[in-house]
């Protein structure tokens, strides 16, 4: 039988939407299985060194991303396959997709024993969405009534709102959302950080406790002193929580790596237990290196590059527009594909992912995608066009963080560019991906950079909202188109199905003729682990595993 997500259950039950808890809820995601397990092991696997400090609204890159989200349980999780359930909720009710009445589970805890109570999402929330804060994931909160909206906050005067109206308290475990206008998947989005609770230490000094987050909603929680910059972050698991996400192991030791190649070789000689995500030079060799102990399946992560509208040529203008096309068309993805990644990879044909239910659907109503396909010649031509306008001069960059297997395609895409348009085009590597976010966000570049997507939550409009909206939280490259601005607004008051679709189609078309971003594969998830210290392994629909599913095995 085909699993259905809350979003459809709500397009089934017309606009009333009823979620409550269920028992066995999680029974696929975390079996037993004891046999010569060790259940306080400590798993160990790779990481990179978070670009902020550990606070859930502060925070939209894998690196803290990957710690957060099992350090902190919210009102909704996702399962394996990406289906949305219930988690810290008893149940979410509403009649019409803009006022949400959320009950919270009895007794649930911190790790420090004190309650998880309505006051520990409001103010949370509140936190995250008042501009005063600088928090990163802001954006996320303007959808709730009396929030700042995407473009006061885009233009930095965004008033300080320390309280928002569309958050009413109605006892310790019962509180109102109320949205300024429907929001269909609004349910779905309660699994991604910005919305976990935060307990009272952290709200007193967020940056503070974000460098030494001891106290946890989630599965688990930082051991005190174990985040040691460049080198590692230690987790342990938290006892309190006792969500579907039980933890199966004793913790989580995130080796930093500043290569992903020595964290291959080091789970390869038996010094780490697990690592998501394969070096480019092992990915003809890792099915056979780990014969037994490797997962390579699709999951909700896009690759692309972004060339910021705030470059020389390649403004919000005519000569912007031809050259983002000239280039996009020059690129032979397939190619690509076949070459660096021996097909371990698929050529992008949208701005979404094939791992979501709508993909299909979507992809065949969308009509204008010829600027993601290769096409040399209508490129030249294109580039002639812009060149008219204004002439190019210099060399076409392609930023990229050093710290993992970037270089390669890097090349080979620069390479593609400067053999078919006729420009100098080459890579610019960042020693870490940290450094490459700051600069990113201090709007730094000099010339395009790498802009992988790995979902928040797994509907079509992540992929799209958060990337495009005028002024949203990871629209990096400043685009801003108002007619796509209508269209996000519209979908999110439509219920799934076919209308639905037919909106996501047009926004694509939009996207396909001005390109905020630049396509280039849809990824899938991988994984290999040292079948001599671990089992249990699973990747999650958003390719991280599922580190509360592994077990460390007893040693001999």
């Amino acid at each position: 039988m085909k699993k259905k997500t809350l979003a459809t259950i709500a397009a089934m039950a017309g606009f009333s939407l009823v979620l409550t808890a269920c028992g066995g809820g999680a029974a696929d995601d975390n079996a037993a299985d004891d046999t010569n397990v060790d259940p306080n092991g400590i798993v160990t696997t790779n990481g990179v060194e978070p670009q902020h400090e550990l606070v859930s609204t502060n925070t939209g890159e894998s690196g803290g991303g990957r710690v957060l989200d099992i350090i902190t349980a919210g009102l909704v999780y996702y399962t394996v396959e990406g289906e949305p359930k219930l988690d810290l909720a008893e149940s979410i009710d509403t009649k019409d997709s803009k006022v949400y009445t959320i009950k919270l589970k009895k007794d649930i805890k911190f790790s420090d024993g004190t309650p998880i109570t309505s006051d520990s999402f409001i103010k949370a929330w509140e936190f995250g969405a008042n501009p005063t804060n600088k928090q990163y994931l802001q954006s996320f909160f303007s959808i709730i009534e009396g929030a700042p909206s995407e473009e006061e906050l885009e233009s930095d005067q965004a008033p300080n709102v320390p309280t928002l109206s569309g958050l009413k308290k109605i006892d310790d475990s019962t509180f109102q959302v109320t949205l300024k206008s429907p929001v269909s998947d609004f349910v779905a989005r309660l699994g991604y950080t910005a919305f976990m609770p935060m307990p009272e230490v952290e709200l007193k000094d967020p940056t503070a406790f974000g460098q030494n987050p001891t106290v946890s909603s989630g599965p688990y929680v930082v051991k005190d002193g174990g985040w040691k910059h460049e080198q590692s972050i230690e987790v342990v698991r938290n006892d309190k929580y006792e969500g579907p996400r039980k933890a199966k192991n004793g913790g989580i030791t995130f080796k930093i790596y500043n290569q992903d190649s020595a964290a291959y070789a080091d789970v390869q000689s038996g010094n780490l237990d697990l690592m998501d995500g394969i070096p480019t030079a092992n990915l003809k060799t890792f099915e056979s290196d780990f014969p037994n102990s490797h997962i390579s399946q699709a999951t909700a992560v896009w690759q692309a590059f972004v060339i910021p509208n705030y470059i020389e040529h390649f403004g919000n203008d005519d000569e912007g527009n031809l050259r983002r096309q000239a280039i996009s068309m020059s690129i032979d993805r397939k190619l690509l594909c076949k070459a660096i990644f021996f097909n371990q990879v698929e050529p992008a044909r949208d701005f979404s992912s094939p791992a979501l239910a709508n993909f299909k659907e979507v992809l065949e109503l969308t009509k204008d995608r010829a600027n993601i396909e290769f096409n040399k010649d209508k490129a030249k031509e294109l580039w002639e066009k812009a060149n008219a306008i204004k002439p190019w001069s210099g060399t076409f960059t392609l930023a990229y963080n050093a710290d993992a297997s970037h270089k390669d395609w890097v090349d080979a895409v620069t390479n593609q560019i400067k053999n078919n348009l006729g420009i100098e085009a080459e890579g610019a590597p960042y020693p870490t991906f940290k450094e490459l976010r700051q600069a990113i966000g201090k709007k730094e570049m000099k010339g395009a950079f790498r802009s992988g997507w790995m979902a928040d939550y797994p509907e079509m409009s992540n992929f799209l909202e958060p990337l495009y909206v005028t002024g949203a939280a990871s629209n990096d490259g400043g685009y801003s188109n108002k007619e796509f601005d209508k269209l996000i607004a519209e979908i999110n008051k439509t219920q799934p199905g076919k209308e639905k679709n037919e909106l996501y189609a047009k926004a694509q078309d939009i996207l396909d003729n001005t390109l905020p971003a630049i396509p280039l594969w849809y990824g899938k998830a991988k994984a290999v682990w040292n079948e001599g210290t671990v089992k249990g392994v699973k990747v999650l629909w958003n390719s991280l595993p599922a580190y509360y599913t592994v077990q460390k095995l007893k040693k001999d």
